[in-house]
């Protein structure tokens, strides 16, 4: 059972549930719904799809999360930026309203799931971390211009063609201006208006009159849906149906099985944009799973929720439904609400059920500038500056790469401008860890203890010189390892031994290994002895398997750099 429990985490706590979790996880499951309800349907008309498409897919994925997944807290559900990923992918290959193109979005929640339950069947889960945090703030925050800008429209009344060019799309905006439409314009800004008071003054008022967080939660977050209940009133009793855009009519009832057209060549259409929704939705998900399990104690599995998300994502498409992710407002929202168990993410989806059964026909009237209102809203929280701040104070590198990534995105579009973030910050990395720091060391004192002999006041011999090196050898660095010590030797001429300190050095490859044989071989022409000193168990394993402790001599190879400067006479 407890094996059985690892894949199948409901079974831990939903067999061992303790009753005193149920009205957190009602009270949960009840505001999520209030919140989902309007974003899912925002969302959806982000992707260019029918706002049902977006219920569709905050029913089963929910359910599915909550067997497999290993957060408690996690509300799964169509996300912004994975939503601006669909409409730029499919956009690209098939004509937005289009039958293709619905086919398509399914198929790429289709694809997605494929792809994430693979990896996380094969324990690939780690290949998330070659997308750094400073690429994932540069993209979050340039999608988010994105998706704020291509709202614009709808809260204009504007008709322009959609465009994932961040320039483009405002070029196309400042054009049309003066076309806007004032009773959507006077719609959306009354709903942007409201939104902002739930979010900024509501919570002031409560906090001074002492209200506790769990019961602020209901008030703070109902913002959406009281835009979409009033906005949806004024447009029906004013009859507005016939001035601004509206929904229309919603379908009632969930739609019949969904089987994805499974055509290769569309899969290789879509497949730049399968594998980037695939790590964006992932890290996004996991990164605030992982912090909010944190807060209280749990632990998540990369691997196991990778398998979740991506079965999530096949109930999506087999439902009917888009690409999901977790949403990190939302979970913040589910998990400030009192949810303590997936049992509130199943009551969120039963809801979302009993809403799409019965309450559809009520969504007939509501205007899409109050749905743009809300992605707007949403999506200025993505818009980080203080992460930029303090990359930019702490390594400059990294504030490059946060800033590459943002002005690709807003360039290139949100599938290529992560690609291009990700390639940045490997070649970042491969520029670092190419020009090691390297230092050459002397005894503090007479303590065991050896230091950089820039940074503190040691003692050195004339004779021996040793040399600490911080980081891995590989085939990027060995050139600027051999560049640093044959230019030591040079500026040393009195030594005659020479100690390489490997506390630094996890690893050293092929070419590395190679370099370190020639230079070995160089300096004992010139009368210099090579030792190394503090070798890793690891290292010297590998070492072990090629042999090299035979070739330099087991003498020559020390547990501790003291030890080895005492042998040298060096005290």
């Amino acid at each position: 059972m407890k094996a059985l429990t690892r894949f199948v985490p409901i079974l831990d706590w939903g067999l061992h549930y303790n009753p005193k979790d149920l009205p957190g996880d009602i009270t949960a499951g009840i505001i999520v719904t209030s919140l989902l309800v309007p974003q899912s349907m925002a969302y959806a008309l982000l992707a260019n799809l029918p706002p049902q498409v977006g219920l569709y897919a905050s029913i089963l994925p929910l359910i599915l999360y909550a067997v497999l997944g290993t957060s408690r807290s996690l509300a799964v559900g169509p996300a912004a930026v994975d939503s601006l990923l669909v409409a730029t992918g499919v956009g690209a290959v098939a004509a937005v309203g289009s039958p293709e193109y619905l086919s398509l979005a399914i198929l790429l929640a289709f694809s997605v799931g494929v792809v994430q339950i693979l990896l996380g069947v094969f324990r690939l889960g780690f290949l998330v971390n070659f997308i750094s945090q400073a690429v994932i703030v540069g993209f979050t925050s340039g999608a988010a211009f994105i998706i704020a800008l291509s709202q614009f429209k709808h809260l204009l009344g504007l008709e322009i063609p959609s465009s994932s060019n961040f320039f483009e799309l405002l070029f196309l905006l400042i054009r049309a201006i003066p076309n806007t439409h004032l009773m959507t314009f006077a719609l959306s800004v009354g709903s942007i208006v409201i939104l902002l008071v739930f979010k900024t003054i509501i919570p002031k008022v409560l906090k001074q009159r002492e209200m506790s967080p769990v019961a602020m939660t209901p008030i703070t977050k109902g913002g959406p849906l009281f835009v979409v209940i009033v906005s949806t009133i004024l447009v029906w009793q004013l009859g507005l149906d016939t001035k601004v855009n509206i929904v229309g009519e919603i379908p009632q009832g969930l739609p019949p099985l969904t089987l994805p057209s499974l055509n290769l060549g569309d899969i290789q259409r879509l497949f730049p944009v399968i594998l980037t929704l695939t790590f964006v939705s992932f890290v996004e998900a996991f990164a605030v799973a992982k912090s909010l399990a944190s807060q209280r104690r749990q632990k998540v599995d990369a691997n196991q929720d990778l398998i979740a998300l991506g079965t999530a994502n096949l109930g999506s498409a087999f439902s009917g439904g888009y690409s999901v992710t977790g949403g990190f407002s939302r979970s913040v929202v589910n998990f400030t609400a009192g949810a303590n168990t997936q049992l509130a993410a199943i009551i969120t989806a039963v809801l979302i059920f009993i809403t799409v059964w019965f309450l559809t026909p009520l969504f007939y009237f509501l205007p899409q500038a109050s749905l743009a209102a809300i992605i707007l809203v949403a999506v200025v929280n993505l818009i980080k500056i203080e992460p930029l701040q303090r990359l930019w104070r702490y390594n400059k590198a990294d504030g490059v790469a946060l800033l590459v990534t943002f002005f690709a995105v807003l360039i290139t579009g949100v599938a290529t401008g992560i690609v291009v973030g990700v390639i940045f910050s490997i070649i970042l990395y491969l520029w670092r860890t190419s020009r090691p720091h390297i230092a050459i060391v002397g005894r503090v004192g007479e303590s065991e203890h050896f230091r950089n002999i820039e940074r503190h006041e040691v003692s050195t011999c004339p004779h021996v010189l040793a040399i600490r090196v911080d980081e891995s050898l590989y085939f990027a660095n060995t050139k600027a390892l051999e560049g640093y010590l044959t230019n030591a030797i040079l500026q040393y001429p009195q030594v005659k031994h020479l100690v390489l300190i490997c506390s630094g050095i996890n690893f050293i490859d092929g070419s590395a290994l190679e370099t370190l044989e020639q230079l070995i071989q160089e300096m004992e022409q010139i009368g210099v002895t090579f030792y190394l000193a503090e070798v890793k168990g690891p290292v010297m394993d590998h070492l072990e398997k090629a042999k090299f402790p035979e070739r330099l001599g087991r003498d020559r190879i020390f547990l501790s750099t003291d030890q080895a400067m005492r042998t040298l006479e060096c005290v």
